[in-house]
């Protein structure tokens, strides 16, 4: 297993307002009082996490993430205000504590073992809390994962660093929901949703946030560049188009 990957939490920032508008119908998916504790599992630079915050006046966020630099990202955005931050892999995630609900967005597909993830996920959570998600679903940036066959295929020295390679794991509503219930969730409900994104940024944007993993599996910053360089091409350079297919799981535990 490779170590956890450690983002660019400023320039995701700086370009991730797309990330922020898949998120904002999944937060108006989770009721609130205002008093919860709320965990926001792969909080990222704290975009969705500061309107979360808002959502609780009288109870706080724990804010999650894999990469110290995402998290220092989010603590400048939000500071310490109702706000506590933890640095975990989300297959073993333990607080200490039991939070009313979990909300997470754009993260799940990063994990490899969602067996883990979903039993862990649960175990943060009180009797009745809610896990309201949403993360890269079966068929997600069909387009992108193309693009990266098409230049592996045609560069030998990208094809000895980067055969076999996939970061992702994007599942359909059945296999989740599988793994919800065996994790011990109820009230299980998983669908996909088609969301286009488009960006005048396509460079930045693959290689920070659909390449960074691929580009620190390479480890050498020329054919890296040179990767990110040939998908961009191979996609018809910006504005850059992209379907995204997002899985939407709703579940209680």
């Amino acid at each position: 297993m490779e170590p956890a990957r450690d983002w660019d939490g400023r320039t995701y920032d700086r370009i991730s307002a797309p990330m922020e508008a898949m998120a904002m119908p999944v937060l108006d998916r989770l009721e609130l009082d205002g008093d919860e504790t709320v965990v926001d599992a792969g909080c990222g630079s704290g975009r969705v996490t500061q309107v979360l915050r808002e959502r609780v006046p009288r109870g706080r966020v724990i804010a999650v993430d894999g990469s110290p630099t995402m998290l220092a990202a989010a603590r400048e955005r939000l500071g310490d205000d109702r706000v506590s931050y933890v640095e975990a892999d989300l297959t073993r995630l333990a607080l200490g504590e039991r939070a009313d609900a979990l909300i997470s967005t754009a993260t799940f597909h990063w994990v490899q073992d969602q067996a883990a993830l979903y039993r862990a996920l649960h175990g943060v959570l009180r009797p009745g809390g809610r896990l309201v998600a949403q993360c890269g679903g079966e068929g997600n940036i069909a387009r992108v994962r193309s693009g990266i066959a098409e230049v592996i295929a045609a560069d030998p020295e990208l094809r000895a660093r980067l055969a076999g390679y996939d970061p992702w794991t994007f599942l359909g509503p059945g296999r989740a929901a599988e793994h919800l219930r065996a994790a011990g969730f109820g009230e299980v409900r998983c669908w996909l949703e088609d969301w286009p994104v488009e960006t005048r940024q396509g460079h930045e944007w693959l290689r920070t946030i659909n390449l960074g993993s691929h580009v620190d599996h390479i480890g050498d910053e020329v054919l890296a560049e040179r990767f990110v360089a040939g998908v961009h091409e191979a996609l018809g350079g910006d504005p850059l188009t992209l379907r995204y297919v997002r899985l939407n799981v709703d579940a209680t535990a």
